[in-house]
């Protein structure tokens, strides 16, 4: 269990990072949900012991982190939302390499876990290929490779599908899922599917501060019967947002299709529409602004 309370974060030129963050994070995969610039990241780094709030405590399994950071950097694997690697070298050589930087100096013990990483993440047949002639998937994987060294309790990857194709991105969730089976998972993304298909508990940031928390699914169950969509003219998409609570706008056959909460049937052509993950989030941030 991951317990965070009363995390507080302004930086210096007077961002407030994180505001009053208070989660308790169990086993499994958490999401944490939030637009750009919400303050996932800095919190993923506060996380991490890459920065220390200005207030507030952090528990990993009843290990105070703020007072013991080399603990938790022990039992920590952390794929952050870009990361380099040595040009010309192969993933088995930089996965040695990083197992020895990360204590792991016997050599048996490390060639085995190198080795059984490798398969896990299913880039054994590329093992001594240079990691940066990898696609972004084969990329994102080895990150995971680096992180899970040491057989780690807490694993935080930050945005780890953007960018990826649909066949690299469902190989790579399902990764994270086999990976939460056994240790605390925090996944940092601005894509709600990704929260919706793994996440048994998520929280939605918004400034700085938890705007929304719980499982994905009873989120969903609050909007039940209160969504509803319908197509529209793009010349009259203006006067439809003033009138309803619009929560997202797409284009469906080259017309604007929107999506808006109303707790009762709106009339005017709207039909019924089964409530998402993705309409909780935008109401939320709605709510929030």
């Amino acid at each position: 269990m991951l317990s965070l309370r009363n995390l507080h974060k302004t930086y210096a030129n007077g961002v407030h990072a994180t505001r009053d963050i208070s989660l308790e994070i169990p086993t499994g995969l958490f999401g944490l949900l939030g637009p750009n610039g919400a303050g996932k990241s800095s919190l993923m780094r506060t996380i991490a012991t890459l920065q220390r709030p200005d207030s507030g405590s952090i528990h990993l399994d009843g290990i105070d982190v703020l007072a013991q950071p080399q603990v938790l950097r022990r039992q920590l694997g952390y794929l952050p939302q870009d990361f380099g690697v040595y040009p010309k070298v192969s993933a088995l050589e930089l996965l040695n390499h990083f197992a020895v930087l990360k204590g792991i100096t016997a050599r048996g013990e490390r060639r085995e876990m190198v080795e059984a990483l490798l398969q896990q993440t299913n880039l054994w047949e590329a093992r001594r290929r240079a990691v940066h002639t990898y696609s972004g998937g084969m990329r994102q994987r080895f990150g995971i490779a680096q992180a899970l060294l040491g057989a780690p309790r807490l694993v935080i990857v930050d945005e780890p599908t953007a960018g990826l194709d649909p066949d690299e991105r469902n190989r790579f969730l399902n990764l994270l899922a086999r990976i939460g089976e056994q240790v605390v998972v925090i996944l940092s993304t601005h894509i709600v599917a990704d929260v919706t298909d793994l996440c048994a508990r998520m929280a939605i940031i918004a400034a700085g501060r938890v705007v929304a928390s719980g499982a994905p699914q009873d989120a969903i169950a609050t909007l039940q019967a209160s969504i509803w969509q319908r197509s529209v003219s793009a010349t009259m998409l203006d006067a439809y947002q003033q009138r309803y609570t619009v929560l997202s706008t797409r284009l469906q056959g080259g017309q604007p299709l929107i999506r808006v909460h109303a707790a009762e049937a709106p009339g005017d052509g709207f039909v019924p529409s089964a409530p998402s993950l993705e309409d909780m989030y935008f109401l939320t941030l709605r709510s929030a602004a």
